[in-house]
């Protein structure tokens, strides 16, 4: 990989499988070298897939098979902007429907259990608007959700129930 940062990401044998699942869900996303243990470690042998290499949304990443020692957590997740209700419904779906778990305000977790966003732009832009009380209404609606209904917020941001 050319960069010089690399998100590294643990997982217990599966690396390939989940860089595979990303790379067919997230735009601008692939799965790059695997790279097989040159020798025994403590969670595998020489010649299991220790590392494979792969992007997420364009962020470059190294998937660790580094045995059940260290789960993922909420500390870390990634926000994924989607441009409309339909973007937001695949992501949201794909992660969801492959083994992952719903939460609230637009998180959800992959089979892996790593945490991902799926953040509609319509959602940023409400939150940031700088008429502060059409930000809250939009952030009220928003605290209600699991995933974000484009719809809503923006009906909530304008002053509106929704449709």
């Amino acid at each position: 990989m050319a960069s010089k940062n690399t998100i590294c990401l643990w997982y217990d044998g599966d690396a390939v499988d989940a860089a595979t699942f990303y790379a067919r869900t997230f735009p601008d996303s692939a799965v790059g070298k695997v790279h097989h243990a040159p020798g025994d470690y403590p969670d595998g042998q020489q010649g299991d897939v220790l590392l494979v290499e792969f992007t997420v949304a364009g962020i470059p990443c190294i998937g660790l098979n580094g045995g059940p020692h260290f789960k993922h957590s909420e500390a870390f997740s990634f926000q994924i902007a989607t441009d409309d209700q339909a973007e937001t419904d695949r992501l949201w779906n794909a992660v969801v429907g492959n083994g992952g778990q719903e939460s609230d305000c637009g998180w959800c977790k992959d089979r892996w259990g790593l945490s991902w966003q799926i953040t509609p732009r319509a959602l940023t832009d409400a939150i940031a608007d700088p008429d502060r009380a059409a930000a809250k209404r939009a952030f009220d609606a928003m605290m209600t959700m699991r995933k974000i209904d484009v719809a809503t917020i923006e009906a909530a941001r304008g002053g509106t129930a929704a449709p």
